[in-house]
């Protein structure tokens, strides 16, 4: 796989609590926008993050960003 199955072409707008998330790079997880290790033994995996305090957060969905795990406006060119 090549490129990154796109899951939705809006980001998801979530309010993460502190913690260390893991964003699905390869468009396949069930449980988007978070890795559930859909990807296999592929190219793409999980990629941590970590949020020290509750915010809300765009993250994305088309995984095209520039800016992983956060929407960069990517979706809007594809």
């Amino acid at each position: 796989m090549d490129k990154p199955v796109v899951f939705a072409k809006e980001p998801a707008v979530l309010e993460l609590d502190p913690d260390t998330y893991y964003w699905c790079s390869c468009g396949k997880s069930a449980s988007q926008p978070f890795c559930d290790n859909a990807h296999g033994d592929g190219e793409f995996g999980p990629l941590p993050f970590v949020v020290n305090e509750k915010k809300t957060v765009a993250l994305c969905n088309c995984k095209n960003t520039k800016t992983p795990p956060y929407c960069d406006g990517s979706h809007n060119n594809l």
